[in-house]
């Protein structure tokens, strides 16, 4: 933050990360680069059109969240209902409402803003685990390290800081690290670990170690026969 005590910034002065495994979405922190602690605020730009810029999910932890489309066009389906969206249109959305948008021009921008009423804010774990694998992507894998070290000193009880940790270190080739970290998610949240980690890419060549296997519930092939 400014020492004047604010701070003026064009959405195209943001950093932008390329998000993992979706070719043309970057996402745009904006709570972090102004260290805003009341509220989550980013936004997602999609370089083409028919690209997601809203997953679709419902939110279960309580949040409110409002959309903003600020740049090109989005097609909004809400509860089931789908909404044409041009720049200047907003989308409020209550917890455990079904949502997702794509984008219907190229270079559409969404931002969203989140939190849940009567709590005091925490960032999300994966703000720092989709900035780890924008640095990973451009070859900085120690700054990539210290975004997910610093992501789990934040939230040290949320699973997905050590998961993806993992897969950066799976992706770097170091085993060791990466089984260490994805033990430690799966203690965390054993559920979503046996659930994802198989089918992962990141963990192709872990796939038929013993530890993998019973880190993931997964029966051992040379034990098994099959």
């Amino acid at each position: 933050m400014s020492e004047t005590g604010y701070e003026v910034l064009h959405v195209d002065e943001l950093e932008s990360f390329p998000l993992p495994n979706q070719d043309g979405l970057t996402w745009r922190p904006i709570r972090r680069r102004f260290d805003i602690r009341g509220f989550g605020v980013n936004a997602y730009t999609a370089e083409q059109a028919g690209l997601r810029v809203v997953e679709e999910h419902r939110e279960g932890s309580g949040h409110q969240e409002l959309y903003i489309v600020i740049a090109g066009r989005a097609t909004f389906t809400v509860d089931g209902q789908e909404h044409d969206a041009p720049a200047g249109t907003l989308v409020f959305v209550k917890p455990g409402t079904l949502r997702s948008a794509f984008a219907a021009e190229p270079g559409t921008t969404v931002l969203g803003v989140g939190a849940k009423p009567g709590e005091v804010f925490q960032p999300s774990a994966w703000e720092w685990s989709f900035a780890a694998f924008g640095y990973l992507e451009r070859g900085d894998a120690e700054r990539a390290r210290a975004e997910l070290e610093q992501g789990i000193a934040a939230r040290p009880d949320a699973w997905q800081g050590y998961y993806n940790y993992a897969c950066l270190e799976a992706r770097a080739g170091d085993n060791e690290a990466a089984l260490r970290h994805l033990e430690r998610a799966a203690e965390l949240d054993r559920e979503q670990v046996e659930k994802i980690a198989p089918e992962d890419e990141d963990f192709a060549a872990l796939r038929d170690d013993p530890r993998f296997l019973a880190i993931t519930g997964k029966p051992d092939p040379a034990r098994t026969g099959s």
